[in-house]
């Protein structure tokens, strides 16, 4: 497709940022990912969150924060609108009062939309809209290698009696196939637990696991290097919780953890995820109601921005 016939983003010399419709980057909204190389959708739910709520809200924030960004990325170089289709696919009907039906609701969508050659960014929303979107996409993939950013590992076996919550995501992910063996790695890891066992699973399961102190003062390109060599050619799925993040540069999350990765090590992780076949991600966990700056939607808006630069393209 000619260049020339690729959406854009709004200019804000066509009309001013704090006008026109709030959709991600001011992109076209659309109903159907057909034609699309890469899409941004919706996923507004925190029903599954056990602190402080709020995620329901990220996606519109975010959105809304994102009309500060053009489309020629300075740092990398990349320059996504010349080579990708993508709009803006809306938000999926999330049910408010039941976990389990939004859930359905949300792979349902992935399926609907992988239906076309789409890679989907998602716009949490906590972070239980991962499995969903695991599942959609494993079913059309296989199993998938992970980059997972987060301060948890989101590994337990259930939260308050149930097993699906954001602090399972991921053990169930692995108990249903959905994570390729050998493949999956899991950074920005702190805080306290219970025992020393709620940090062994992830290493058991043989997730390579990148605690917060270990990128304490460091440039993680060289890891990124590392797990460009794990990941190899086959497809892999990035999802980042905000809170993997300090809470000094985003505190706008439902469970904040000090010791955090600093802003510039994360667009580190997700410029060095380049040369891999992601074959989508998300941004996890916003809450605005805690950020009243908007800092840490327009962290999170840029995070997505990073993750469309780093998109393969597909053959013309």
């Amino acid at each position: 497709m000619p260049a020339t016939l690729l959406n854009q983003p709004l200019s804000g010399n066509a009309m001013p940022r704090f006008g026109g419709v709030a959709s991600m980057m001011r992109l076209p909204l659309r109903d159907s990912a057909a034609g699309l190389d890469a899409a941004f959708i919706g996923l507004p739910l925190d029903i599954g969150t056990s602190n402080r709520s709020g995620a329901r809200f990220g996606p519109r924030e975010i959105r809304s924060q994102s009309a500060l960004l053009r489309p020629y990325n300075l740092g990398s170089g990349a320059a996504p609108f010349e080579r990708l289709q993508v709009a803006d696919l809306g938000d999926v009907a999330t049910n408010p009062y039941s976990l389990t039906d939004s859930v359905a609701r949300i792979e349902a969508a992935y399926e609907q939309a992988l239906l076309h050659p789409v890679r989907l960014l998602g716009i949490g929303g906590d972070h239980t809209v991962t499995l969903p979107a695991l599942r959609a996409l494993a079913r059309k993939h296989g199993p998938l290698g992970l980059v997972h950013v987060d301060a948890h590992a989101d590994v337990n076996d259930e939260m308050f009696g149930e097993r699906i919550a954001h602090g399972t995501t991921f053990r169930r992910a692995w108990e249903e196939g959905l994570l390729a063996e050998g493949r999956v790695v899991q950074i920005g890891l702190r805080g306290s637990g219970y025992s020393a066992a709620d940090f062994d699973w992830s290493r058991q399961r043989g997730f390579r696991v990148v605690t917060a102190e270990q990128c304490w003062h460091r440039s993680l390109a060289p890891l990124m290097a590392e797990v460009r060599a794990q990941m190899g050619a086959a497809p892999v799925y990035l999802s980042f919780d905000i809170d993997g993040i300090d809470p000094a540069f985003a505190p706008g999350t439902g469970t904040p953890e000090v010791g955090g990765l600093s802003s510039m090590q994360a667009l580190e992780i997700v410029r060095g995820c380049r040369g891999l076949d992601l074959v989508g991600g998300d941004l996890v966990e916003v809450s605005p109601p805690y950020d009243g700056s908007g800092n840490t939607a327009l962290l999170g808006a840029n995070l997505l921005f990073e993750m469309l630069c780093v998109l393969p393209a597909p053959a013309r």
